[in-house]
């Protein structure tokens, strides 16, 4: 994937990481070993949307991470990793023929392309991108943007318990680290009742969409999977030769049956080093892959 998070690796990285999703907030403390923490949500208290505030109330949200980080000495502000929900953020990948050195003429091209197609004003939006080589002149471009006000509300509930969230991704760009395959493989990551799929070919992410699902069952998951598989094989001239499961809990196995047999591709589980990959830390596993064991512990 887009190697980004490794850039944390050429400086000290933040002590803590924290996911946050609409069921949970997880949290991780780096040291040896790392230190791992989640706190469930009660429904109402974090709603993910990139149109809307996402943080409806506050105070609940900044008394579970404080519980999280009770053992944190006081003082001292602590510099910390923040993964979103990936339905608060908008992620596009951008392909180009060819793509100006300048960050200022990247930046200016960038968000031309991306302007009128957005459901919230530009002018007022957070925006990263990171450009993935691509073969000749020609380059894939990742763009992650969503309104200001969205990204603050949720800075504000780390920065009331002394944290400074310096660094910001959203739950599968992170998690994106976890996948070990060179070849065209797809990621199918659900998080509540939020499905993100990822389509990754030769290391670098073609595409990323993220569904909010009606209920969770086979036909719900499968309706966004059948157009994914014909735009690799249609647009990226391959077939699909894995697919990766993430967040599917105890009915992990029974949709692995079922993808295997609808797609027709291999399907397995996400893995990590930390431990199981579920709904709430996907991300918060990723950005500790990116740090490597030496830096991670």
């Amino acid at each position: 994937m887009i190697r980004a998070l490794r850039r944390l690796i050429q400086d000290p990285p933040p002590a803590w990481g924290f996911e946050l999703s609409e069921g949970a907030v997880a949290a991780a403390r780096l040291g040896r070993p790392v230190r791992f923490g989640l706190r469930p949500l009660r429904p109402g208290v974090l709603q993910p949307s990139p149109v809307r505030d996402n943080v409806l109330e506050p105070d609940e949200l900044a008394a579970q991470i404080q519980a999280l980080t009770a053992s944190r000495p006081g003082g001292k502000r602590q510099e910390a990793v923040l993964i979103l929900p990936d339905a608060s953020v908008r992620v596009l990948v951008l392909d180009f023929d060819g793509f100006p050195a300048d960050p200022a003429e990247q930046l200016s091209l960038v968000r031309f392309r991306i302007k009128k197609g957005l459901p919230f004003e530009l002018d007022s939006a957070a925006l990263s991108y990171a450009v993935q080589p691509a073969p000749g002149k020609r380059a894939d471009v990742v763009v992650a943007v969503t309104p200001l006000e969205v990204v603050a509300r949720y800075e504000a509930v780390l920065s009331l318990n002394g944290l400074n969230p310096g660094w910001v991704t959203t739950s599968t760009l992170a998690a994106l680290e976890l996948v070990r395959h060179d070849g065209l493989a797809v990621l199918v990551k659900l998080s509540g009742r939020f499905l993100t799929v990822s389509v990754l070919q030769g290391g670098r992410l073609k595409l990323l969409r993220s569904i909010e699902l009606g209920e969770l069952c086979s036909e719900e998951v499968l309706a966004p999977l059948y157009p994914t598989m014909a735009y690799a094989e249609d647009q990226l001239g391959a077939q699909v030769e894995r697919i990766l499961l993430a967040g599917f809990g105890e009915g992990a196995e029974d949709f692995q049956l079922v993808f295997e047999r609808e797609l027709g591709a291999p399907v397995e589980l996400l893995h990590s080093r930390y431990g199981p990959v579920e709904a709430y830390n996907a991300g918060l596993l990723g950005w500790l892959e990116s740090l490597g064991e030496r830096q991670a512990g």
